[in-house]
């Protein structure tokens, strides 16, 4: 079980689906499921029209960050290079939300983790946090 003051990381995926291709939780859960995995990976899931939907419940261990599912929670945006202005409208609002809750949490895109060599999200995280003013401290990801 995911504990609140475990959670160290909130992490931006992407789905590296078809920036046209309008699925969602429902697809991401089929998908992992075929993975041989306990369905859905994320938390949540953004799809292309700004919906937030649910993937796994916060109090569930994520399969989204190798070696860091016990301390993360994950966000996964539908698509690959360009993202709607309604996702990163609500990615923002989600994170936002969970900053409350878990106020230790730093973001971090999947890519930023040395065990991938994935490049998801496919932008620089941090320099969009910026932007948008949310919080972000430095921090040195590992294991601890």
């Amino acid at each position: 079980m995911l504990k609140p003051e475990d959670i160290r990381y909130l992490v931006v995926h992407c789905s590296a689906s078809p920036d046209d291709q309008p699925i969602g939780a429902r697809e991401i859960h089929e998908m992992h499921i075929g993975f041989g995995w306990h369905g859905c990976g994320y938390h949540r899931v953004i799809c292309r029209d700004g919906t937030i939907e649910q993937g796994r419940p916060e109090y569930w261990i994520g399969a989204h960050v190798y070696g860091h599912n016990e301390e993360s929670l994950g966000v996964c945006l539908i698509g690959c290079h360009h993202f709607t202005d309604a996702q990163m409208t609500s990615l923002e609002t989600q994170l936002r939300e969970w900053q409350t809750r878990y106020p230790a949490a730093t973001i971090v895109g999947h890519c930023d983790f040395p065990e991938t060599e994935k490049t998801c999200p496919n932008f620089n995280v941090a320099a969009w946090c910026s932007e948008r003013g949310l919080q972000q401290s430095p921090v040195q990801i590992g294991k601890h």
